[in-house]
């Protein structure tokens, strides 16, 4: 049952859908005409065509970005007036709330109740709080000797591309666009041609808002064609890229095909979610399954690496089941569903074939393992937990990007250690003990951008997200996103004595 009074499905019924790009301020089509179909993960119903970008749509994107920073409709605004729009722009998504929370459901899966309580409002609060930000940030003087006077500037870098993933399209487009607009740059913004739509709605609501024409351009269409050309376009200044780390290491060829324009990867996880025998087993365990399952799993920093201390292996797998019944798949138009759809057909084939692969390794399958609702039309997998998983199993070592996860033992802290470092990849991790000391020591000890302590996805905008290793460069969120869209000027005065 729903828990409140709109219906969702009444709405998505009615609503229709415009799958065209958007450059200068003007929605538009394909400059070839070409489109690709849409359907929805929700039930399988055609969403809209959508705008197949190619290199012609992308030259025009950029050239339109280009012309409006070289004239400094925008980078010319002073700070505080560009702060003004960003955060008129919030005001204009919070008010588009129900529309695009409906649009994200649609688009790739998520239940309504997360897309309205979640990707709306924290898409509106980035964009207010980079403007916030922007004018209260400023330069240096170097302490150089009294016949000098040495200036460090940070100057906009001029036009950004940003390559944002299908999971969270908002989320992760508002990342990159708020500190690289609020900084004066022009975007040209490439969604996922699984999840577009809140993209280009968001644009408008940008010009809506007073954000000149030609300063944020959407093209729609695929990576190996619209993304690509976008990578290597010699007139783009830095690429933003949020995405797997196959996909990142052909960003970093790109950079170097074109113009060595700056790459800021945001690339794959396999985290570690560390439980000591003094952790509060309960708490622990279902924290981890909240962390793996929101998102239906699609979370690059989602903790599928349970390490659990050996003494505690039955208690922890016995409350990960109890707490993944409440994460049985259900229809992501009703605000009671917890865990919706996964983004596609390919998507549920591939966590599906994931899990045939750890069975036939030889770990256990505690619950879950199979598709769910298959009468939905929709694309739907059970929450899955493994138990007796070795660290160099295939469903420990790639990113699986589903409702899957592998619990494996390990007797010391050191061991522990060992094995949630043993990855390519740093994104994130957590530690659970009520030892002060020994929360500090794992903590310092595990190679991620962030660790958690006695929690997991706690967060907030002022701190940054990113990691290390194949898990990416630079940093998303905090005013560390603005190393990424900026370049230092120095500028030196001599002065006679």
């Amino acid at each position: 049952m729903s828990t409140s009074s709109v219906n969702w499905h009444e709405r998505a019924a009615a609503l229709r859908i415009d799958g065209r790009g958007l450059i200068d301020g003007l929605r538009c089509a394909s400059l070839t005409g070409q489109t690709f179909d849409k359907h929805s993960p929700v039930d399988g119903r055609l969403l809209a065509p959508v705008m197949r970008g190619q290199q012609a749509d992308v030259d025009a994107a950029v050239h339109s970005a280009r012309a409006a920073f070289a004239d400094r409709r925008w980078a010319g605004q002073a700070p505080a007036a560009r702060k003004k729009v960003l955060q008129r722009w919030a005001e204009k998504v919070l008010a588009a709330r129900d529309e695009l929370a409906l649009l994200e459901t649609l688009d790739m899966g998520k239940p309504i109740r997360k897309s309205l309580n979640v990707d709306v409002v924290s898409s509106a609060n980035c964009l207010a709080w980079y403007g916030e930000a922007v004018d209260k940030i400023y330069d240096e003087i170097a302490p150089t000797a009294s016949t000098a006077l040495a200036l460090i500037t940070r100057e906009p870098m001029g036009v950004i591309g940003a390559i944002v993933p299908w999971n969270y399209p908002m989320i992760m487009a508002c990342w990159k666009l708020g500190p690289a607009l609020a900084a004066g740059n022009s975007v040209v913004l490439k969604p996922s041609e699984k999840s577009p739509f809140t993209a280009v709605r968001l644009a408008e609501l940008a010009i809506e808002a007073g954000l000149p024409p030609g300063v944020l351009n959407v093209i729609p269409g695929f990576g190996h064609e619209a993304g690509e050309a976008l990578a290597l376009h010699p007139e783009v200044d830095a690429i933003g890229f949020t995405g797997s780390t196959r996909v990142g290491r052909r960003m970093l060829s790109y950079a170097g095909e074109s113009n060595l324009k700056r790459v800021y990867n945001e690339l794959g996880g396999k985290s570690a979610f560390l439980i000591f025998e003094d952790s509060d087993v309960e708490a622990a365990a279902r924290t981890a399954v909240g962390a793996v399952l929101f998102n239906q799993g699609e979370s690059c920093n989602a903790p599928t690496r349970i390490l659990v201390q050996e003494s505690l292996m039955p208690e922890v797998l016995a409350a990960m089941r109890d707490e993944a019944r409440s994460y049985e798949p259900g229809d992501p138009l009703d605000e009671a569903t917890n865990m919706g759809a996964v983004v596609d057909q390919g998507q549920m084939k591939t966590v599906l074939g994931y899990i045939d692969k750890g069975l036939a390794e030889g770990a256990e399958l505690a619950c879950g393992g199979q598709q769910a609702r298959q009468d939905s039309g929709g694309f739907y997998v059970q929450p899955t937990v493994f138990a007796g998983v070795r660290n160099d199993m295939v469903i420990a070592r790639e990113e699986i990007f589903g409702p899957v996860m592998g619990v494996i033992p390990f007797r010391t802290e050191a061991e522990a250690i060992a094995l949630a470092n043993d990855s390519q990849y740093g994104l994130q991790a957590s530690v659970w003990s009520k030892q002060i000391d020994r929360a500090h020591r794992v903590a310092r000890a595990l190679q991620a951008g962030t660790v958690h302590v006695n929690q997991y996805d706690e967060d907030d905008i002022t701190v940054p997200f990113g990691g290390v290793k194949q898990s990416g460069n630079g940093r998303d969120k905090s005013l560390h996103a603005f190393d990424k869209y900026t370049e230092l000027k120095t500028t030196w005065l001599r002065i006679e004595p």
